[in-house]
C-alpha cells in the first residue's frame, strides 16, 4: 500500500468517526474509524521512514589534481 492508501485510511476513518451518525447493532463505527486513522498514521510514519532510508546520496566523482603534481619537474 502506498502513501495515498494510508492517507485514504486516515480520511475514511475521520469520516466514520466525526461525520457520520449511523448506528449498527454489532459494530461501533466510531471505534472502526479511530482504528483506521491509527493504522493510516502508523503507515505514513513507516512509509516515510523507509523512503528516507532508500534515498541514498552518492558523492560526485571528480578527479582531484593537486598543485604539487603539476609544478614538480624532474631533470
Amino acid at each position: 500500500m502506498g502513501l495515498g492508501g494510508f492517507i485514504l485510511l486516515i480520511a475514511g476513518g475521520a469520516i466514520l468517526t466525526f461525520a457520520t451518525d449511523w448506528e449498527m447493532e454489532s459494530v461501533n463505527l466510531d471505534l472502526v474509524g479511530v482504528i483506521m486513522m491509527l493504522v493510516g498514521i502508523i503507515g505514513v510514519a513507516v512509509y516515510a521512514s523507509v523512503a528516507r532510508r532508500r534515498r541514498m546520496v552518492v558523492p560526485p566523482t571528480t578527479t582531484v589534481v593537486s598543485d604539487d603534481d603539476r609544478h614538480h619537474h624532474t631533470p
